[in-house]
């Protein structure tokens, strides 16, 4: 089953001071090359118009949970976290219908 991560994220001050040409290079640099690995999707939402506490929203699918750990451990050391540009507000995985393939594979 494939696993798909929210990630809840809420930009700092910080960020919003920076030109968006280094909050790109920044963000490229934290987010899409560790989740641009073969069997890793990574889409991004914005959601700061909408909502006070969480200004972003990841989410990340991965076919392999290893991947996802060691890509969230490099993202942790990235200058988007490491540098509090962004706070991980929360973190939610989950399978798309997993309680589908429980049910197909449930023995009575």
């Amino acid at each position: 089953m494939k696993l798909t991560i929210f990630l809840l994220l809420r930009a700092n001050p910080s960020w919003l001071k920076l030109t968006r040409d280094q909050r790109a290079r920044i963000a490229e640099h934290g987010l899409g090359s560790h989740f641009s690995q073969p069997g890793m999707k990574l889409r991004h939402f914005d959601a700061e118009a909408f909502h006070a506490r969480i200004s972003d929203i990841a989410v990340i699918e991965a076919d392999d949970p290893q991947a996802y750990y060691f890509a969230i451990e490099a993202l942790r050391d990235s200058p988007l976290i490491a540098d509090e540009y962004f706070e991980l507000v929360e973190i939610i995985p989950s399978y798309e219908n997993g309680f589908k393939a429980y049910e197909a594979s449930y023995v009575a």
